[in-house]
């Protein structure tokens, strides 16, 4: 994982951004050959200041609880390995988040008026791609 400083994942005020623990954690599992103890996950991150162990544990178990990650007992301890990577997992949120509202044409028109040039774009060739006869 790269290293990321307290600028790049907090928000003002201290706090980290919704979802940055489990992207972080996520990423660690995606990168690793072997299943990750919780241990071994807080060793492998590199946040200035470090997880204590219990935010690395809870954030593991929320990923389970999600099928995000699998775990396999070792010893008195969890092994974790990645089911599916940060993006997917925000992916799903968002769905999920969208899933909440009855109007879905609203959500996603001030979705898509709230985006960046660069994201709209790259949003509007997805579309395009996903238009393509012979496309998945």
């Amino acid at each position: 994982m790269t290293p990321r400083d307290s600028a790049d994942v907090e928000e003002p005020g201290g706090r980290r951004r919704p979802g940055e623990l489990e992207a972080g954690i996520l990423d660690v599992l995606v990168a690793a050959t072997t299943p990750l103890t919780p241990g071994e996950v807080r060793e492998r991150l590199t946040w200035s200041p470090p997880l204590s162990y219990s935010t690395v544990v809870t954030t593991l178990t929320r990923l389970y609880e999600k099928h995000a990650v699998t775990r396999q007992r070792d010893g008195r301890a969890y092994r974790y390995a990645a089911l599916t990577d940060s993006p997917a997992l925000v992916a799903r949120r968002m769905s999920q988040l969208l899933g909440a509202e009855t109007d879905h044409a609203s959500v996603l028109r001030r979705f898509v008026n709230g985006l960046n040039e660069q994201d709209e774009a790259v949003l509007r060739q997805l579309l395009l791609d996903e238009d393509q006869p012979g496309q998945d």
